[in-house]
């Protein structure tokens, strides 16, 4: 239910604007996604939504700059990176493996042809195995960043 509550949230803020958590939770209704405003607070806080003025000055929740969120909800949600030959596996905290790939796929890292996730797992196919080594150093790096 989280994964597509979030999906839900995804693709209404990049379709709406969206100013207040109040019309959030009437558009997510309209898809016959009820949720009360404290779990659409942690949902927000998840996904790293913010809210910031769009090119005609109104407030709206929009997903920051695409490297941010992911090093954002990276930090948050990932506890384990390893590779075999050009598939590499992210395990995730419960339920925040949605959240993060799709972190992932907006910054557009060179090398990956794919991503599929789970609930707590990542998997990220990359062009090569090479590309997977070096993703998954990468990866390694942000993990060992926030100990």
């Amino acid at each position: 239910m989280k994964n597509r509550r979030h999906d839900a949230i995804l693709e209404i803020i990049g379709e709406n604007i969206v100013a207040t958590q109040e019309m959030l939770i009437d558009l997510l209704a309209e898809r016959g996604i009820n949720t009360t405003q404290a779990t659409l607070s942690r949902d927000i806080q998840q996904l790293c939504l913010v809210k910031q003025r769009d090119e005609n000055g109104i407030y709206r929740y929009t997903l920051p700059p695409a490297a941010a969120v992911e090093k954002s909800i990276f930090s948050d949600a990932v506890i384990g990176v390893d590779y075999a030959l050009n598939t590499i596996v992210l395990k995730c905290r419960a339920g925040m493996a949605q959240g993060t790939c799709a972190a992932i796929d907006s910054v557009k890292h060179e090398g990956i042809v794919g991503t599929i996730a789970g609930d707590d797992t990542i998997f990220i196919l990359a062009r090569s195995e090479a590309d997977a080594k070096r993703l998954a150093k990468k990866f390694k790096s942000d993990l060992m960043d926030r100990m």
